[in-house]
């Protein structure tokens, strides 16, 4: 970039949107003193932004959006300052806002959404009186505090038009002074924590055209025909609060043409009978309410031409008041139909269909071929139904196909071609049905694939060493097949460069530990500092908006059993139970595995001592090496694992003390049965003096409160025993679930309140298995910045 600029210091406009220079700003422009306007959005810039640039005399517009990994900071602002426009979207600019922000007079486009700032915002900002346009969204740090109430500085915005602060942690009321903006167009205050009625006061707002209000703690009885009195409305989103939404059957002469709506969670039983005139309507969701019956004719005829997304999922629905075959949604991009009682065949989407969830329902028949020849469909989602039978061949071959969960169904027959060429597939979960025969080694060609789960099929095949070529690949989970062989050593040093998830248990696997694989698992070596960070697969939309999908894992054995819905970036996990490996347990490749949180060795034919390097594995939470012919002590030293919830070494040939003090005094008795030479005042057997060696202190090792375990909510201890404030049960994740659900940027980003049972499988076939995980997907929205 230095190399086009250095001559040209007289320049007045330097326009270079969406040109990928991947460079930082180059110096010499805090020189360009007749600059006028610096457009630099979506140019990959990096390194800091050079603080002289804000002080150049005559600049007016700087759009430095879309720039993610460019640093910065807002300089102290003198009176003389010409700006007008200041958007810093989506950028790595932090620190504090200063208070000379106050001194930008002539501001009229203020946008500091989805940065780092500190969330400390200076009430100068109520001295932009000419400001028009404010967007906060996601603008603060979290980590440094909250927002507080609702910023009191925006009162004296009389002229703003344009004003977003949602994802900003604000709380308290919305206030009733809102009614002073009124010149607003649209309020985006959504993803809060905002308590309290809707004020009557907002019913005032007589140029509104877009209200997003969901994902807070707003309650009371919402009248809707209040929203009459908005006649510019266009988009409404009262999603996942706790009100309850009142609709007369007679409304609909008086409402506005909405083209968006949002009713989630508002605890409707019935459609609203007002969609009969809205023929404008592109965008209707209605999911998570309670809603009984068929999806009515009406419906479709009235948005037959117009409606481009529909989530009615979390309802009652049985099907439609007519069986539509093909649905005649003529442009539908979006159909969310999950977790509701529809039955009979897959109906037919339209070939302008990108995504189409109908999991958790009881759909049944075969995929239709005609689910091939949709160009445009980016996530298929039909888990958690009765479908059978072969899946067609060409399923596998789109370009543009991101994700693909057909788990737990009835699917038999041989695996269709995947990836006969590099495609966009980044999760593939065909788990829980009865394929058989070998992986398709055009896996190779999914150069993006994050997650990859076979699990419980009747699949035979020796250990795919050639998935260690997948750059992106972060789990992959081969379990309760008939997979067999000796896992030899891998081809490079450099294989599975991102895997932190991998489950082999319930197979045919014999030979020694894969202790070169072990030794090579680098993302395993440390500990994510980033704790609130999940797995998640962002799928581009249209108009440069994007919906993520995360997906859940459910963890299950003797004694730890764990739900994710969303699962923690930071999980690491090695389950290569039940299988026929022998040998020693190899101690350094193991003891390397820093960020190890789940080990799993069980049921196999290990023998010699348990290494005394598991006590480095710091992060560990569950440790289970029992049903092997291991001998010697147990190393004192793994009284030094704090997070340590689970420790089985049941039937083994094990004798001396069991470690003593912290966690280990209350674990159980059975995880230690069948090793007769175990001692311990928890155990039958007391040790003699003389077999009580000196044991050194322990060390308290990643003494961080924040375990795995904890990332998921609402959870319980199932483990009797547990004392003195420490995790030490094996805990049960009955997780409430955060949803940001996949509808677009400021219309439809919300949080999902879980209603029923979700998942894969009951508790019934939890039990039954001695490890199970389990891969399912939700989709959740998120706003990839301002404009």
């Amino acid at each position: 970039m230095r190399s086009l600029v250095q001559n040209l210091t007289a320049i007045k406009q330097l326009h270079l949107n969406w040109v990928e220079m991947y460079s930082t700003v180059p110096d010499i422009l805090v020189n360009a003193s007749s600059l006028t306007s610096l457009q630099l959005r979506g140019c990959g810039l990096n390194g800091e932004f050079p603080i002289g640039i804000f002080h150049l005399p005559n600049l007016e517009v700087l759009h430095l959006l879309y720039n993610s990994n460019l640093t910065g900071y807002f300089p102290d602002f003198n009176r003389s300052n010409a700006l007008k426009k200041l958007n810093v979207a989506n950028t790595n600019f932090s620190g504090q806002l200063p208070n000379s922000l106050g001194n930008l007079h002539s501001l009229i486009v203020f946008v500091i959404s989805s940065c780092n700032f500190h969330p400390n915002v200076p009430s100068s900002l109520g001295n932009l009186t000419q400001l028009n346009y404010l967007d906060m969204f996601s603008f603060n740090d979290v980590s440094k505090g909250k927002m507080g109430e609702f910023p009191s500085f925006v009162s004296n915005l009389t002229q703003l038009e344009f004003l977003d602060l949602s994802d900003t942690e604000i709380s308290g009321q919305i206030p009733s002074w809102l009614m002073k903006l009124t010149q607003l167009t649209s309020l985006s205050l959504d993803e809060n924590n905002l308590q309290g009625p809707i004020p009557r006061s907002l019913f005032q707002l007589k140029n509104l055209e877009y209200l997003s209000l969901s994902g807070n703690n707003l309650s009371g009885l919402v009248e809707f025909d209040q929203f009459s009195k908005l006649k510019k409305l266009k988009d409404l989103d009262l999603s996942n609060n706790m009100l309850s939404v009142e609709i007369r059957n007679d409304l609909s002469a008086t409402l506005p043409k909405l083209q968006t709506l949002a009713l989630g969670a508002c605890n409707l039983t019935e459609f609203p009978k007002f969609l009969k005139n809205q023929s404008e309507l592109t965008k209707l969701d209605l999911s998570d309410n309670y809603i009984h019956g068929p999806i009515p004719k009406w419906l479709w005829n009235a948005t037959i031409e117009t409606l481009w997304g529909l989530r009615l999922y979390d309802n009652f629905l049985t099907g439609f008041d007519q069986d539509p075959g093909i649905l005649r949604w003529t442009n539908l991009n979006y159909l969310a139909l999950g977790s509701n009682m529809l039955q009979g065949p897959l109906p037919i989407p339209p070939q302008s269909i990108r995504l189409y969830d109908v999991e958790n329902n009881e759909y049944t028949g075969e995929i239709s071929p005609l689910f091939c020849n949709f160009n445009n469909l980016q996530v298929l989602r039909l888990s958690n139904n009765s479908l059978s039978g072969m899946l067609p061949q060409c399923l596998g071959n789109s370009s543009v196909l991101e994700i693909l969960a057909l788990h737990n169904n009835f699917f038999n027959g041989y695996i269709p071609p995947i990836c006969p060429s590099k495609t966009s597939l980044r999760i593939v979960d065909f788990s829980y049905n009865q394929l058989q025969g070998k992986l398709p080694r055009g896996v190779m060609n999914c150069t993006q694939l994050k997650v990859l789960n076979f699990a419980n099929n009747q699949m035979s095949d020796i250990f795919p060493s050639w998935l260690g070529a997948l750059p992106e690949l972060r789990i992959l989970i081969l379990r309760s097949n008939g997979f067999h062989g000796v896992i030899g050593k891998p081809a490079t040093k450099h294989e599975f460069p991102n895997l932190r998830i991998i489950d082999l248990s319930n197979n045919g696997f014999s030979g020694m530990l894969p202790s070169n694989y072990l030794e090579i698992w680098n993302s395993m070596k440390h500990v994510d500092e980033n704790r609130q960070t999940y797995f998640s697969v962002y799928t581009d939309d249209v108009d440069g908006r994007y919906f993520g999908s995360d997906y859940a894992m459910t963890i299950s054995g003797k004694g730890v059993q764990l739900k994710y819905e969303r699962t923690p970036y930071l999980l690491t996990l090695v389950d290569l139970s039940s299988n026929r490996f022998e040998g020693e347990i190899p101690e350094g490749p193991v003891g390397n595995l820093r960020g190890l949180v789940l080990l799993n060795l069980s049921n196999n034919s290990l023998t010699g001592h348990i290494p005394s390097s598991l006590g480095d594995l710091a992060a560990l939470e569950s440790l289970d090496l029992s049903q092997n012919q291991l001998s010697g002590r147990i190393p004192s030293n793994l009284e030094q694992l704090t997070f340590l919830a689970y420790f089985n070494v049941s039937h083994n040939h094990l004798s001396g003390p069991i470690p003593l003090g912290k966690q280990f005094d209350t674990f159980q008795e059975d995880w230690y049965e069948g090793n007769s030479g175990l001692c311990g005042k928890s155990l039958p057997k007391k040790c003699e003096d003389s077999e009580i060696s000196t044991r050194p202190p322990s060390s308290i090792v990643g003494e961080d409160e924040d375990s795995v375990f904890q990332i998921a909510l609402d959870w319980y201890v199932v483990v009797p025993g547990v004392v003195s404030g420490l995790i030490v049960g094996v805990v049960v994740g009955n997780i409430w679930t955060t949803k940001k659900h996949e509808w677009f940027v400021e219309t439809f980003s919300r949080r999902r309140k879980p209603r029923g049972t979700q998942g894969l499988g009951g508790d019934a076939e939890l039990s039954s298995r001695p490890c199970i995980c389990v891969l399912c997907m939700r989709v959740w929205c998120v706003r990839k910045g301002s404009i």
